[in-house]
This record gives structure tokens, sequence and C-alpha cells, in this order.
């Protein structure tokens, strides 16, 4: 196993990426070594071949399920403490973030994640360093979970499709070398960052169990000013909760500004706490008293993978249009919302659907019975009835996507609505 270093702009930094040496590729591993080299697996190449492998070894859909639903053997030799890296996306774009892990580390115990998202987005590009986070790190250490500091700048504000795909995949990267607890990766902002966590609730939640907004304002996303000037749909808050504070005499965004929308999401039963930090300003002074609560909260909502009723609204069907198993693929018209909500009751899928051409459901065994036949309906019409095979290819190629051992779907149900 090797260690990738990576020189960027001078600094010396080590990447959590760890690769399998050639010869991994061609010695006899049993299923969790070929899970660990498959999980592993980076690069295009890499990838195929680890799910040629795995496929020839398991032979059949369950044991292929079982291995991977018991995940990785993740290796002890990893960074530990606070490291600086980054990422560089497909248009050679550098996105930099420091990523805090517990020198008490044991690889063999899932650790919760913690993203926190700093305010001040309208500067120049951060140069390496992780100044971004100006009072320090020291703060944010913990040893029960792992901190996630990502950089936002005028050319990647937290709300634009660059940081939609960035966060993402920092979290798919730690994924692959650290034991990560899937369903307790939570997702923080302080001003522009708690704007930034707004964003990610309204558009991008698959990956989040909350949202912990402090002093920002969802009314920045539908500004044109601020960026591209989102629709904000509410229901798309009713998965996930949000912990939102705000100061009374911030001199940005007070309480008196926010209460329009905490009344929207109290009059929609939204799950959700607020609270109004009396003669607090644009700072985060109260975060000591509260952080007890806020570390309850926490606790309290662990992401559920699998719930039994999704709804999502979009109006877009290239992204910010996936809800944990649900996706919408085609709307009636690209840039008007399409809504859709989903029930399932055993193999019986209820769809309630507006404005939308057609859908993906992503199932699982342990949502269905594959031996028997699934039932669609959708706006009281029976729409597919039978049954759905499952796939090798299907469960691994999802799985590259989401690196998530909590989300393991083999059979992708694809539906038109309207032909």
């Amino acid at each position: 196993m090797k260690t990738h270093w990576k020189l960027i702009l001078g600094a010396l930094v080590i990447a959590p990426t760890f690769v399998f040496g050639q010869a991994s590729l061609t010695e006899e591993l049993d299923g969790p070594g070929l899970v660990t080299a498959f999980w592993s697996a980076n690069t295009d190449a890499e990838i195929e071949s680890s799910k040629r492998r795995l496929i020839a070894a398991a032979n059949n859909i369950d044991t292929l399920y079982q291995w991977l639903d018991a995940g990785p053997v993740f290796a002890q030799d990893v960074a530990l403490g606070q490291q600086e890296s980054a990422r560089i996306d497909r248009d050679g774009m550098r996105f930099p973030f420091v990523y805090l892990v517990p020198e008490t580390y044991d690889a063999t115990q899932s650790y919760p994640v913690e993203f926190m998202l700093h305010g001040g987005v309208s500067r120049p590009e951060w140069e390496p360093g992780g100044e971004w986070w100006r009072r320090g790190y020291d703060s944010l250490k913990k040893e029960d979970r792992i901190v996630v500091v990502p950089a936002a700048w005028d050319a990647a504000f937290w709300w634009l499709d660059n940081q939609a795909d960035n966060l993402p995949s920092i979290l798919r990267e730690l994924k692959q070398s650290y034991n990560i607890d899937d369903n307790r990766v939570t997702l923080s902002g302080v001003s522009d960052g708690g704007t930034g966590a707004y964003f990610f609730a309204f558009k991008q939640s698959t990956e989040w169990a909350a949202f912990l907004p402090y002093i920002g304002h969802p009314g920045v996303l539908r500004n044109s000013r601020s960026g591209p000037g989102y629709k904000l749909y509410f229901e798309n808050l009713m998965s996930r909760p949000l912990y939102i504070v705000n100061g009374e005499d911030d001199p940005l965004y007070p309480v008196s500004s926010v209460m329009p929308f905490i009344n929207i999401l109290q009059e929609a039963n939204i799950d959700h706490v607020f609270k109004a930090i009396e003669g607090g300003g644009h700072n985060t002074n109260w975060l000591p008293d509260e952080q007890p609560m806020i570390e309850q909260f926490k606790r309290d909502n662990p992401r559920d993978p699998s719930p039994s009723e999704l709804r999502w609204v979009t109006d877009r069907s290239d992204r910010y249009n996936r809800n944990l198993w649900m996706r919408i693929e085609e709307l009636s018209t690209e840039g008007q919302p399409g809504i859709m909500t989903v029930s399932r009751e055993d193999n019986t899928f209820t769809v309630t659907a507006e404005s939308v051409d057609a859908f993906t459901l992503l199932l699982s065994p342990e949502q269905v019975d594959f031996s028997q036949e699934i039932r669609v309906v959708v706006n009281g019409r029976p729409l597919f009835i039978g049954e759905v095979e499952q796939e090798m290819n299907t469960l691994l190629d999802w799985a590259v996507r989401d690196r998530d051992k909590s989300l393991l779907y083999t059979a992708a149900l694809s539906l038109r609505i309207n032909p």
C-alpha cells in the first residue's frame, strides 16, 4: 500500500488516498480483500479491474451484496491530526481543505464527520496554509469525530455548482481511507457558511444527516446578485432536520429578517430547532453555551438511509434531482419545478408526481423482496407490475458513485410517466 504525496503550490501535503500497488491487482484476495481493493480504487482502470474481480469471485448478487454490506477493511496507518490537502476537479480547479482526524483514531470503529463551512466567501482564492478558518483549528478538534474544513472564495461560493460537486467529492475521498459513519455526516456553517448549509438542505441533501446554519440567511440563495438566484422549495427540507441560530442584533441577518422563513418551517411542520440569541450580533460568542444542545441534536438525528417515504422538488434534471433512493430524471418543462412524492409499503411504491416525466427508484434488498413482483402506482394508475432483476454491475456502479456503505442498491428501476 502506497501513500501518495502531492506538491501543491510549494506546500507539501499528504493526501488521504491509499491505493493498491500493481501486485495487488494480480494476487489472490478473499471477499473482504477484494472489497477493500475496490473501495480504494481511484482511476477508471483500477475501478473496472476491481469490479471484474469482485463479480467473478462473488459469482452471485447475494454474495456480492453481503461483501459490500460488510464493507472494506480500513488501514490503521493513515494520516492523523491536522492535515491539509486539495482536490482537483476535472477542469483543473483546485479546492483546498483541512481535515482533522483524532489522534486516537481506531480503524475498527466508525466515526461521525462534521463539515464546517466558513464565512466571507467574497475573497480571492485561498493560498495553502489553511488560513480560511481564521480562529485556528484547535477549537474544532474532537476525539470522537473527523472534522472537515473546506475553502470557498469569489469563484467558488458554497452555493455554486462547483461546490455542490466539491463537498461530496471530498467526503467520498475521505471515505476511501477512513472508517466513517455514513449516517452521521453533518453540515455546519457560519455566516456565508450558514447560507451554504441552507443551500445543501434545499438542493442536495442525500449525503447529510442534518444541517446547522449559524448566523446565515436562506434569502441570499434567492438573490441573483449573490449567485444564480435559486427557487427554494420547502418540501425538500422535510427529510433532514435543521439547527438554526441567529442573533437578535445581528447587523447583517437579524432575527427579524429570518422570522418569515422560520414561520414557514413551523407552519409546514418541518423538523427544526431555532435559537434567537438575545442581544447577539454577527458572531458566534454564544457557541460555548449552545454547544451541549447542538451535540445532543446531532446524536438524536442520524440519517435514515431507507425511509419509507420521500419527496423532492427540482427545476433541473441534470443535478439537484435526487433524494436518497429516488431520482427525477426528466421534467415536463426544464427550468420549471417538478414535484414527486414516493411512499413504500412492502413491494408497492405509491408515487404522486407533478410535471415529472421520468424517474428512477433505486432498490435494495433491505427495502424490497426481489423474489416477488414489484408494483409502482403513479398518480393512481399502475405504471409497473413485475419482477425486477438485481444486477452486480448496478450495485458496484452506485457504490462507486456514493462511496456510502448505507446506500447499496442492487437494482435501478427507471420508469417513464409520459411518453
